[in-house]
């Protein structure tokens, strides 16, 4: 069957009540910040945090009873995983997940919550399906692919038919691209609706397989990504068909600007995404003169993120915002020193949070030492500052920070 936007508002009656209708909600500061009017569909509110939960329903609930009692199978790095597994539960369908094995644990964890057995196998998605697919044969089980099948289509097409009927002004989508499920099902309900919306992909630097796809070849792909829910080697078939049909573009996004959207997201909104859906957010802010002034619906897809990561990114953007600094402070190495320098600090307003004092392994005379001082501060101005202080009381000073350094001496 070639999905239409009739099947799509079939899947959506489907849904309803079992997945929830999340909000497309108006950002005042980041559409101050982008420089356009910005509307968030918070698909990290659904119960398994994640827009899979739509496709993964409408998909075992097209599975005859003969089906359901063999089971169903899913290659999966989380998302999905979680779909399936949690609606299998509730149809008393037994699920069995492949995951990779670098999937966040959070992921594995919530998987295996909802009562699925998960395998763990392989470096890759793609090393993950091989593994799945064999183990579909072996015990005679129902695929249940991630984005290339009509039915997974079509229930995450009907992301855009509620971003619509809610938003109906909106007049650009972008939305983030693994395998192009949810690009796909989105842009055959957007363009049914509004001929006239631009549907814009997003995907990550490392794993630009859609973008390739729709330029006439494959494109390298391969790394370590905070995007691991579009890190997807191959893009489906149907998907890049209906991609390539009615999308206007397809974004890259490197590392830094994913993280920082996450960041973003979670300070201005108070909202918790996953990179795959910071990604969005992390191509309009790269490209805001061609969203100028226009009323624009960003995908939140999903907010399973490994809070060890998610830890990381928030004091990394500490440190690039100034408010988390490191000072190197050469010192003389006699009693009474480190007081004058926490002295100096904490007269201006800084915190002290880390001191380490290094007096064998730097190059630094006998009788001198370097200590490294973590201190809390406003903003780069107000480390400035401390720097200065220190520096006019005598002691050689740099700002140590990222992969740059400040000398001050």
């Amino acid at each position: 069957m070639a999905v239409s936007l009739d099947d799509i508002r079939a899947a959506h009656g489907l849904i309803a009540g079992a997945v929830e209708r999340t909000p497309c909600a108006h950002s005042r500061t980041l559409s101050r910040i982008a420089g356009c009017e910005v509307y968030l569909k918070l698909e990290n509110e659904q119960y398994t945090a994640s827009f899979k939960d739509r496709g993964a329903l409408v998909k075992l609930l097209s599975l005859t009873p003969a089906e359901r009692a063999r089971g169903v199978i899913a290659a999966s790095a989380g998302n999905h995983a979680q779909g399936v597994a949690y609606h299998a539960e509730r149809l008393g369908i037994p699920a069995t997940i492949v995951m990779p094995k670098g999937t966040p644990f959070t992921k594995v964890i919530h998987t295996r919550a909802f009562g699925a057995e998960v395998v763990l196998v392989g470096e890759d998605l793609s090393q993950a399906r091989v593994k799945a697919e064999a183990l579909c044969a072996e015990r005679n089980l129902v695929f249940v692919h991630p984005y290339d099948d009509e039915r997974i289509i079509a229930g995450q097409g009907t992301v855009a038919l509620e971003m619509l009927e809610d938003r109906p002004e909106l007049d650009s989508l972008l939305v983030p691209i693994g395998g192009g499920g949810l690009m796909a099902g989105m842009a055959l309900a957007a363009k049914a609706l509004k001929p006239a919306i631009e549907i814009y992909g997003v995907q990550t630097e490392l794993y630009p397989s859609m973008f390739g796809a729709l330029r006439g070849g494959p494109a390298p792909t391969g790394g370590q990504t905070i995007a691991e829910g579009i890190a997807v080697k191959e893009p489906g078939r149907l998907t890049t068909e209906i991609i390539g049909r009615l999308a206007t573009d397809v974004f890259l996004v490197g590392e830094s600007a994913i993280e920082e959207a996450v960041l973003m997201l979670l300070e201005i909104e108070k909202t918790v995404a996953e990179g795959a859906g910071a990604a969005p957010l992390a191509a309009l802010l790269a490209n805001k003169t061609r969203f100028a002034g226009r009323k624009v619906g960003l995908v939140v897809s999903g907010g399973n993120i490994d809070t060890r990561i998610l830890a990381s990114i928030l004091m990394r953007g500490l440190v690039r915002q100034g408010r988390l600094v490191r000072l190197r402070v050469k010192i003389s190495d006699k009693p009474g020193t480190l007081a004058q320098v926490a002295e100096i600090v904490g007269e201006l307003g800084g915190n002290i949070v880390e001191i380490y004092h290094q007096r064998l392994f730097y190059d630094v005379p006998v009788k001198l030492a370097e200590l490294d001082v973590v201190a809390e501060t406003r903003d780069m101005t107000h480390a400035r500052e401390i720097q200065a202080r220190l520096s006019q009381a005598g002691f050689q000073t740099r700002i140590l920070g990222g992969t740059t350094v400040e000398d001050g001496t």
